[in-house]
């Protein structure tokens, strides 16, 4: 026979609590360890005089990283 206790004013089994324990557990397990979002992967700052400058130094860049793959 299954152990009964009273929560909230109803009747509960305790296979109940064992497997809503077990889940909860699980869950806030996964959730803790999953971690946050990865961050974007960024450059040193471009420190260009000017927004053409800028531009420049992004094309370029965007086009040596073409060129390698």
């Amino acid at each position: 026979m299954v152990a009964m206790y009273t929560i909230a004013g109803r009747q509960v089994g305790s296979h109940v609590l064992a497997m809503a324990t077990l889940g909860t557990t699980g869950a806030i397990a996964y959730l803790s360890l999953s971690g946050g979002k990865k961050p974007e992967q960024t450059g040193p700052a471009i420190n260009a005089k000017s927004k053409e400058e800028e531009s420049f130094i992004k094309n370029f860049v965007k086009k040596a990283e073409g060129d390698k793959q």
